[in-house]
């Protein structure tokens, strides 16, 4: 955790009732462990580090404490647990680093950063992320959830009124409409590659854009990219003071009109009285919660993971909701307890309306969330929001011809072709593009040929669009290693300051070029050529299940890139969106 950031301590208290020891078969989340409270002869001490959402952690810091209080033991070994509020982008960093994972937007772990034994973000899409990112071996615990906080829209009172809240009910797609608009609705976000109620706020405008079918589905979801990202603040509380000071309409009119918060974030912004008050609007469908997963992270050692396993039980206690409520947070399964004082509007399971409540384990499978909806959602914003330099180069040889069973019949050349025109969509025009063309041969001698020179997209984004119409393969052969050592001089002599420059390279095929340079002096050439102040990063992605993986991760790592493989050329469009995303921004 950073320096200076709030922690909380709870020690061990020597006071201890008399020993009272029990078995105990713990069914949330499948474990089975020991239930044991100490008495005065507990020996030893296991320390649990226990990791935070901000939000939560007084309710964990109180339990802990009382727990305790009372005599807290694994087998005779007494239990001392330290509480650290912490953000989760924070930890996720530490974790992705540790697991050697790559998060989109999420950054390097700081110095001083310290892998916790538990960790209790605010929503188990980092969980999710963290799998998908590359961390195959991640395995943190149950995940079950210990608390729960709906993601609403949160609007000015006035703004909310105009829209019929809180008698009309509204849904994602009236919201789209009204991003969308001639006069659109000033909207807001967190960053979603740094925040979950962000995230699941774009997940949800994300599926209704999708689901508005037809042409301007893919103009409708670009458009809300942009609108969203035109008001994206790093910090929440940068978001919270965009909200309006005074209610007059010029005010109104200037300030933030609507971003995705937690329920939390609305209840505790209202608690401190503003002028203009925030409305919290519970959208249909609902959006993924905040579900705050319980992940005993792998790797700690056994007598901290039963501490661990106790310690859950502690925190999924009838009376622990009240804690919750006095935090402006929910139970597990949607429900409040004492205290809790909900907006105007709010949905209650209780009451019947269970749209609010989370997966019932706390985990993104009973939520019914795809891990590649996600990786989607993380990944179009990362290029919405980031400008660029880069050289598109397509393999043309006679493999590309290969019909694709799983795209109707569509050829490799014709799916990689559709894949980066939907990628170039995203793009803003401050992105400078080129496209290249390889096979063997193709001009002359040489085995790449320049379709549009690389340039800025607000003159020439027409003709990138042709040309990707007009690749077409050919009866030729593959020619990778002279075409990626050209890109990669053509691309660093015009290098640009301020830009991520970089090479995406699709090929289907190994080098097949018996008069071309060979994979040895390739390698010793781009070692020659590399440059720290200015790099040029080279993104390779192999498609279908005839590449050389080795000779693609060797030749990327040569380069100072990352090799990808779409084993599946459907997955083409995917694996490119999120190779783009993951690039790093230049220091």
């Amino acid at each position: 955790m950073s320096a200076g950031r709030h922690r909380m301590r709870s020690g061990f208290h020597g006071a201890a009732a008399a020993a009272a020891v029990g078995v105990l078969i713990v069914t949330a989340g499948g474990w089975v462990g020991y239930r044991q409270l100490a008495g005065q002869d507990c020996s030893g001490k296991i320390e649990l580090s226990v990791a935070v959402a901000t939000e939560l952690a007084p309710a964990v810091d109180e339990a802990a404490t009382e727990w305790e209080a009372k005599g807290a033991a694994v087998d005779g070994t007494c239990i001392d647990v330290t509480v650290a509020a912490s953000d989760a982008v924070e930890v996720a960093a530490v974790v992705a680093a540790k697991h050697g994972a790559s998060l989109a937007g999420v950054g390097q772990a700081s110095g001083t950063a310290v892998s916790p034994d538990v960790w209790i973000p605010d929503s188990s899409t980092w969980l999710l992320r963290l799998q998908t990112g590359g961390a195959a071996a991640f395995d943190p615990g149950n995940g079950a959830s210990i608390a729960s906080s709906p993601v609403v829209v949160a609007m000015p009172e006035p703004i909310a009124t105009r829209l019929g809240w809180p008698q009309k009910e509204l849904g994602w797609t009236q919201l789209l409409a009204r991003v969308n608009s001639d006069r659109p609705l000033k909207t807001g976000i967190v960053e979603p590659t740094r925040d979950a109620a962000g995230l699941s706020g774009l997940l949800s405008l994300m599926t209704a854009a999708a689901a508005s079918g037809g042409a301007t589905a893919e103009q409708d979801r670009i458009g809300a990219l942009r609108a969203l990202a035109s008001g994206a603040s790093a910090l929440r509380q940068d978001l919270l003071a965009k909200f309006p000071t005074a209610s007059d309409n010029t005010t109104l009119a200037s300030a933030l009109g609507a971003a995705a918060l937690s329920e939390e974030d609305v209840i505790q912004y209202n608690a401190k009285k503003p002028p203009v008050p925030l409305a919290a609007l519970y959208l249909k469908p609902a959006p993924l919660p905040l579900d705050y997963p319980y992940a005993v992270l792998p790797g700690i050692e056994p007598t901290k993971a039963a501490a661990a396993r106790v310690l859950f039980e502690v925190l999924t206690t009838p009376s622990f909701k009240d804690k919750l409520a006095t935090q402006a947070l929910r139970g597990p399964d949607g429900n409040w307890g004492n205290g809790f004082n909900p907006p105007q509007g709010a949905p209650s399971p209780a009451s019947g309306d269970a749209s609010a409540a989370p997966p019932a384990k706390g985990g993104i499978a009973a939520g019914g969330l795809a891990p590649d909806a996600v990786e989607r959602a993380v990944s179009s914003w990362s290029i919405a929001t980031l400008s660029g330099r880069m050289l598109a180069i397509i393999d043309v040889s006679g493999s590309m011809k290969k019909p694709v069973p799983t795209a109707d019949g569509a050829t490799r050349q014709q799916v990689t072709a559709e894949a980066a025109r939907r990628g170039l969509n995203l793009f803003d025009d401050s992105w400078s593009i080129g496209l290249w063309e390889f096979s063997t041969n193709l001009v002359g001698s040489r085995d790449y040929r320049e379709v549009v020179p690389i340039g800025p997209l607000s003159r020439q984004r027409g003709a990138l669009l042709r040309g990707l119409d007009s690749i077409s393969s050919t009866s030729g052969d593959t020619g990778l290693y002279d075409t990626l050592l050209a890109a990669y001089r053509d691309v660093q002599q015009n290098w640009e300051p301020g830009k991520v420059n970089s090479i995406v390279l699709f090929t289907d095929g190994k080098n097949e070029d018996a008069n071309g340079i060979s994979q040895k002096d390739l390698l010793a050439e781009l070692k020659k050529l590399r440059d720290p102040d200015q790099p040029v990063q080279v993104i390779i992605i192999g498609i279908g299940n005839e590449v050389s993986k080795s000779e693609l991760e060797s030749i990327a790592t040569g380069a100072g890139g990352n090799a990808f493989i779409a084993e599946d050329p459907t997955g083409i469009g995917d694996i490119f969106l999120r190779a783009i995303a993951l690039r790093k921004a230049p220091a």
